[in-house]
């Protein structure tokens, strides 16, 4: 369920309509709704109602706006992060240091120092010399740095190319079968709590079977770790869940995923942690755009939007379908091609869609683009970046500033020897 829809023919994101903030703030802007992503973090928490001992942290690659961090850390959401740019947001949106886990695969020995002297609660180890240069830094503080250990199953999760992780081919994690040794060798050394192990096998995951196959083959190292004489008390179960981007798509509901991780990890005993992202933001936020032209076209007319690959990448990077509708719609159709004004052939939204017919300077939105938006974009072409907006009830305010082409020409610089 989302708080976007149609009143009196005006597309509305919960009480406000798109076309006032169109006026207000312009086009290309992204809009999240307040209400919706309260209502996702609610369902995937219901959903989780039979696993006992758990850990809520949102993955704000997703969607790092500070705004929408801070209505997450009010639903008691933790932070997952993979840079130090991210933890910095987790703790300036008031998520506890405890609450946020650290994982990615190129942690500096920078970020991994600073993580440390926040106080994070757990890091996701990528490699044995991660694990061996944290507890060389925690010791040198006269810390125990909490860590698990991220295991790679080896399981395909039938996703696009780009988004699998759990291939044995992939970059993340380790080997599953070397993870025992491993775990053996770091769970030894002073400055580190090895306390279990992490998994995370791929994103917009639409099958369950891939998840379970590679829980349990976790499972199956948790008992072999204890068998050994190791501790394990928590394993981080990591994201990836699913998120309707076309009308008729059926993704694996958070209640389906909850009863499946109770079933499979029964009697492992440990403390479970998620890292939802996708599926929390995604179908929060849509990007308005306006229509340019209408410009005639060999096969089908292609409708030019001041939106661009620039502000929202995904479909140039992943092939990704993002519904395209009229904030006026009159009933009308038109089958179009959608592109933007950046100069690349791959400045398209789609091509041949059969989509609400519009005119030059109409209002439309690119649906679904809570996550992965605003945070991919660039300023190629030396475009603005676009702004943000947050919607609570009939509130709405810019919670990111449109960047405009002269504040990016402000940052650089012209050497002394050119400038003359």
């Amino acid at each position: 369920m989302d708080h976007f829809a149609y009143r009196d023919g005006v597309l509305h994101v919960e009480d406000v309509s798109v076309p006032a903030i169109a006026e207000a703030v312009g086009t290309p802007v992204y809009i999240y709704s307040a209400a919706t992503l309260r209502r996702h973090a609610q369902v995937f928490r219901e959903g989780l109602k039979d696993v006992s001992r758990k850990h809520l942290a949102y993955a704000i690659k997703a969607n790092p706006n500070l705004a929408v961090l801070r209505v997450l850390a009010d639903e008691g959401y933790g932070a997952d992060v993979v840079s130090v740019g991210e933890m910095k947001r987790a703790l300036a949106a008031g998520m506890p240091p405890a609450d946020i886990v650290f994982s990615g695969v190129g942690k500096t020995r920078a970020e991994l120092a600073a993580a440390l002297d926040a106080g994070i609660g757990q890091f996701n180890l990528e490699l044995e010399e991660e694990g061996v240069v944290l507890a060389a830094l925690a010791a040198e503080r006269g810390l125990t740095a909490p860590a698990t250990l991220r295991v790679n199953p080896d399981v395909d999760a039938g996703t696009h190319a780009k988004i699998s992780t759990g291939m044995k081919e992939n970059k993340f994690g380790v080997p599953i079968d070397q993870a025992a040794d491993m775990y053996a060798r770091l769970s030894g050394l002073p400055g580190l709590n090895l306390r279990g192990i992490a998994i995370h096998i791929g994103s917009q995951l639409f099958d369950l079977a891939p998840l379970e196959a590679a829980y349990a083959r976790v499972g199956d190292l948790v008992a072999e770790l204890r068998a050994s004489g190791h501790t394990v008390t928590h394993v981080d179960l990591g994201g990836g869940l699913g998120v309707p981007y076309r009308s008729g798509d059926m993704p694996p509901s958070p209640a389906d995923y909850g009863a499946m991780v109770a079933r499979v990890t029964k009697g492992w005993d440990v403390e479970l942690m998620f890292e939802p992202g996708r599926v929390i933001a995604g179908n929060a936020g849509v990007l308005a755009t306006e229509v340019i032209w209408v410009k005639p076209g060999v096969v089908h007319p292609y409708v030019i939007v001041d939106a661009a690959m620039n502000d929202l990448a995904r479909v140039a990077l992943y092939d990704a379908y993002h519904d395209f509708v009229a904030v006026e719609p009159t009933g009308e159709r038109m089958i179009a091609n959608i592109a933007g004004p950046v100069c690349e052939s791959g400045d398209t939204f789609a091509m041949g869609r059969d989509i609400d017919a519009v005119a030059s300077g109409d209002l439309a939105v690119l649906r679904t683009a809570g996550a992965y938006g605003a945070t991919m974009a660039s300023t190629y072409n030396s475009r603005p970046l676009v702004p943000e907006v947050l919607v609570d009830g009939d509130r709405y305010a810019v919670v990111a500033d449109r960047v405009a082409a002269e504040a990016l020409i402000a940052a650089e610089r012209v050497p002394d020897w050119l400038a003359g």
